[in-house]
């Protein structure tokens, strides 16, 4: 890979800063010593024609490498580290299996901790919410139960550090408005050892200081 550009948005509220799914490319960049460049987009720019050739939906991140466009967060980590010995082990089996990990992060552990962010932060206090949240909190907790059984003796979730990891604790942080990771000691302990990662700091810190430079001043 030579030249390689990330889109990500030059401002998120409060409750979404690192939490973004840019961040995940940017920490595979950071883990593969991989230099990039930053496009911004504000959030009415992912409407127009223009950045919709790039990302059909709308959402960041996009990438480009080479000229290349890619979308899909999870894509773009894969694309990444297919490329880089630190993302990816050589062995073919074990590069099966960090491959199911990533979609494990992304298809069977995010979508129900998603769904519960976004009813606690974007739907406080709806009638609705009361009668749904319980049963999605125990969907949460199900598939939290069978994270915690995978990581127990295990430090990361194959062998050794790999893009598996970027992918499922960038989901884990989706629930740190709750106490739901907490409540598992291995799974609190595998999301910090993961951000205590040089790369994380890196990605994250970057990403931060996007947003504070792009604040909305306050009338």
């Amino acid at each position: 890979m030579n030249k390689i550009v990330v889109w990500g948005f030059r401002w998120a509220p409060p409750f979404a800063q690192g939490l973004v799914r840019d961040l995940r490319v940017r920490w595979a960049l950071e883990e593969a010593g991989r230099a990039y460049d930053v496009e911004l987009i504000d959030f009415d720019e992912r409407h127009g024609d223009a950045y919709r050739r790039r990302q059909p939906f709308g959402m960041v991140p996009a990438f480009e490498v080479d000229g290349r466009g890619l979308f899909e967060s999870a894509a773009i980590v894969h694309r990444i580290a297919e490329e880089s010995a630190v993302l990816m082990p050589p062995d073919a089996a074990a590069r099966v299996e960090v491959l199911s990990w990533m979609f494990a992060a992304v298809n069977t552990v995010e979508p129900p901790i998603q769904h519960l962010l976004e009813m606690d932060l974007l739907h406080a206090g709806e009638p609705w919410v009361a009668l749904r949240r319980p049963a999605v909190v125990d969907t949460v907790r199900a598939r939290l139960d069978a994270l915690a059984a995978r990581l127990d003796g295990r430090d990361y979730l194959v062998g050794r550090f790999s893009a598996a990891d970027i992918l499922m604790t960038t989901v884990l942080r989706f629930a740190r408005h709750t106490d739901l990771v907490e409540g598992h000691p291995v799974l609190d302990a595998y999301v910090q050892r993961c951000e205590a990662r040089p790369a994380f700091h890196k990605a994250l810190d970057a990403q931060l200081a996007d947003y504070a430079r792009h604040a909305p001043v306050a009338a």
